[in-house]
């Protein structure tokens, strides 16, 4: 697919994945909107892009979404590509996470890209002109991990949210293509606050170990970005730019299960 002239609405544009894929969408010469919560962030994003509208936008508020809609169909008369990519991270133990963290994970994670879905699909479907969902879960979303149960079950979620939906598209043979992002490790400020309370000595070398791995192996945004307008320019279902972080554990996992081993997780 070509890019020049299309339209994109990003979520969690502000910062870290979502940046990225905003900047390289501007480079490819695509119109943007760009929806995030923290409203200044997002403010400078847009402004230092060429054709840019900031929407600043609760993903968790479906009223919010709706409005998101709104705003880019009355802007582009069509939206092109969407990118449900907001979302937060939670780490500890599963039992003393806070309910608010849970619940937020939930709504932010799962909540959001379902409520993009219910915004734009609708308006997708009645104009009746191609166009792609890009639903943004993780490596994690295949695996899970002790200490961050709130981001493992999730992205899960979102694997299979975004498996239905390509399926009951197909069914109805709409011209909506919908893509799985499947991001590794990524620089970005995912990790700078992922506890929202009392800390565990286990979680915090946990977490010290992934920011670790993400500043030592984590692939920067914008290389991250390029692979995945490339992924989405030859029509590809699954996006994984670092599939050496899912391949091996994905084998690894198939295994356990089709072993009906017990699971094994060997932390930092």
């Amino acid at each position: 697919m070509g890019f020049e002239g299309k339209s994109a609405v990003i979520t969690g544009a502000a910062s870290g994945i979502g940046l990225g894929l905003a900047q390289e969408a501007a480079k490819r010469g695509i119109r943007l909107v760009l929806a995030d919560r923290d409203a200044a962030a997002l403010e400078t994003a847009a402004d230092a892009l060429p054709d840019a509208l900031a929407v600043p936008t609760d993903v968790t508020d479906a009223s919010a979404v709706e409005r998101l809609a709104e705003v880019a169909f009355d802007r582009f008369g069509t939206v092109d590509l969407l990118f449900n990519n907001a979302g937060i991270m939670a780490t500890g133990l599963s039992w003393e996470i806070a309910p608010a963290r849970w619940d937020a994970s939930i709504a932010v994670n799962v909540g959001g890209v379902l409520n993009g879905i219910r915004a734009f699909v609708p308006r997708m479907l009645a104009k009746g002109a191609p166009a792609r969902i890009v639903n943004t879960a993780s490596v994690g979303g295949f695996g899970p991990s002790p200490l961050m149960a709130p981001y493992s079950a999730t992205k899960f979620a979102v694997v299979a949210l975004t498996e239905a939906l390509k399926g009951e598209l197909d069914m109805l043979e709409a011209p909506i293509a919908v893509s799985l992002l499947a991001p590794g490790p990524v620089r970005s400020a995912i990790f700078d606050d992922p506890f929202g309370g009392e800390i565990h000595p286990a979680t915090q070398s946990f977490v010290d170990t992934l920011r670790g791995m993400i500043g030592q192996h984590g692939m920067d945004p914008q290389p991250f970005a390029e692979a995945v307008f490339d992924a989405i320019g030859r029509g590809e279902y699954w996006i994984v730019p670092q599939p050496e972080a899912l391949d091996p554990m994905l084998e690894q996992r198939h295994r356990m299960i089709r072993d009906r081993a017990e699971p094994h997780f060997a932390l930092g």
